[in-house]
């Protein structure tokens, strides 16, 4: 697919606070801003472009705001004596070009020749350009579309390979027009993010960062405490098939599974097990049967009045959730022994039905996360009265998802459970794609949070396996028919 790995073989560059830092402020009367107003005028742009020497550029000026053109030399001067080269970006750019053999980068800006002899005396990596483009010398300045056609010609570039990265919006704008991928330059840690998402394969990235931090993938609250705990391994596990990639306690000799691999935190220093960490453990992980119907019949112990499984196994932590019971249900769905929880089933169906999930749940975050779980037990329940209803709903409910705003965990979750009722959710990829960090990962995002006081549980390792399976089930899943039809129902509806 194009846009999941765009081979951008080619970078344009912007000269001016990209790669050069300078400073407005000098000791003149001038005040920054008019340093840029003049920068930004049309005098300035003919002396840029090699139509006015710089005496008679500087005249113009002075005339034009009422200043001294002593001054205005001044002025420019200790501007230019302030030009100094942003070391890390060029280190980061002659990464990218080591890394990439077949990477080509230019350097295209809007400046004089006599701004730019004092330029080159400026200690930087010239070496790694191929060829630079000067505004004096083509006898155009950007957003002049002249300009950028000019550099694609001279060079040879296809603009659907080619990226531009510039501080100003309206030449970045004027680069889109044309074909080229356009970053405005505004947060270094974003352009080379970006950067990377148009020269990588976020594939390979992902497979990276997992297998680099093997063993290392613990979940962090949003307020910056690390929690050891099992949930988020299991996942990882199911997602990517790799024992080595997780930590997990064992719990074969009892099936019984707690949400903390390590102390509890921010709860109880004695914390129960918990029917979802259980469930999740006993269908990722390959148990003896009698073990595993020995803590089924155990669950079945912890109803509550309404007939509907309860979270833990206390009957002092009474708590209920849809996604809890969503994951027990696919652990009884598992050992054919659906029909025992028909009271759960209906709530969770019920659930799906009246959209009753779309503020998360008591424990789970985003409505996502109901939508996820929901996909992973439809398989389990397709003999199920009415399975094939049931799975025209969920796609309804998963295409009233589309497009929604979320972080990348959650639009992961989103595709996986779109593609697992054959939807091709295209739209949530081109949002997950450049959410990819630099390290190749993904998240921490929000899955899970505590009950009582709403603190929100992240993990970069798990985000990063459910992107990398979003990713995965985009490229390897064919458009089908009925996906057409029920976007088109969908849409008709709004």
């Amino acid at each position: 697919m194009e846009y999941i790995s765009l081979n951008v073989s080619t970078i344009i560059f912007d000269i001016g606070d990209v790669l050069f830092t300078w400073s407005p402020e000098t000791p003149t009367s001038l005040s920054p801003r008019t340093i840029r107003d003049i920068i930004s005028s049309p005098t300035w742009g003919r002396y840029e472009c090699g139509k006015l020497a710089q005496e008679e550029c500087y005249q113009l000026i002075a005339s034009e705001h009422g200043l001294d053109s002593d001054e205005v030399k001044c002025a420019f001067q200790h501007a230019r004596d302030s030009l100094k080269p942003n070391s890390d970006f060029y280190a980061f750019i002659r990464t990218l070009k080591d890394q990439h053999p077949g990477l080509r980068i230019f350097a295209m800006s809007n400046i004089s020749g006599p701004d730019y002899e004092v330029l080159r005396t400026k200690d930087a990596d010239w070496s790694m350009f191929d060829d630079i483009f000067l505004s004096y010398a083509a006898g155009m300045r950007k957003p002049n579309l002249g300009f950028y056609q000019h550099v694609l010609r001279e060079t040879g570039s296809d603009p659907r390979f080619t990226a531009f990265v510039d501080d100003k919006a309206e030449n970045v704008l004027a680069a889109r027009s044309v074909g080229l991928h356009g970053i405005v330059f505004d947060r270094v840690e974003t352009v080379r993010q970006a950067l990377l998402q148009l020269i990588g394969d976020p594939v390979q990235r992902a497979t990276k960062y997992l297998q680099d931090h093997a063993g290392r993938m613990e979940s962090v609250t949003d307020t910056g405490l690390v929690i050891g705990d099992n949930f988020s391994q299991l996942l990882i596990y199911e997602l990517t098939h790799q024992r080595r990639l997780v930590k997990l306690i064992d719990y074969s000799a009892t099936g019984k599974w707690n949400f903390f691999r390590d102390r509890p935190a921010l709860t109880t220093a004695e914390f129960p097990y918990d029917m979802d960490t259980t469930s999740i453990g006993l269908t990722v992980l390959e148990y003896d049967p009698t073990i595993a119907n020995y803590v089924m019949d155990e669950m079945l112990s912890y109803l509550d009045e309404d007939g509907i499984v309860q979270t833990y196994f206390d009957f002092k932590r009474a708590r209920r959730d849809p996604v809890v019971c969503v994951n027990v249900l696919c652990l009884f769905h598992a050992y054919d022994r659906g029909e025992e929880l028909l009271r759960t089933q209906s709530w969770v169906l019920d659930v799906l039905r009246h959209r009753a999930y779309l503020d998360g749940t008591r424990y789970y975050e985003t409505p996502e996360c109901f939508l996820f779980f929901f996909s992973r037990l439809l398989p389990r329940i397709v003999s199920y009265e009415g399975g094939k209803a049931l799975r025209v709903l969920l796609r309804e409910r998963l295409l009233e998802r589309v497009g929604a705003p979320g972080d990348a965990l959650a639009l992961a979750m989103r595709i996986i459970a779109c593609a697992r009722v054959g939807i091709k959710d295209e739209l949530d990829l081109r949002q997950l794609l450049p959410m990819q960090l630099e390290d190749g990962s993904w998240g921490p995002g929000s899955i899970y949070k505590y009950g009582s006081s709403g603190v929100r549980i992240g993990n970069f390792g798990l985000a990063t396996a459910l992107a990398l399976n979003a990713v995965e089930e985009i490229a390897g899943l064919s458009t089908d028919e009925g996906q057409t039809e029920l976007k088109f129902e969908f849409s008709s509806r709004l």
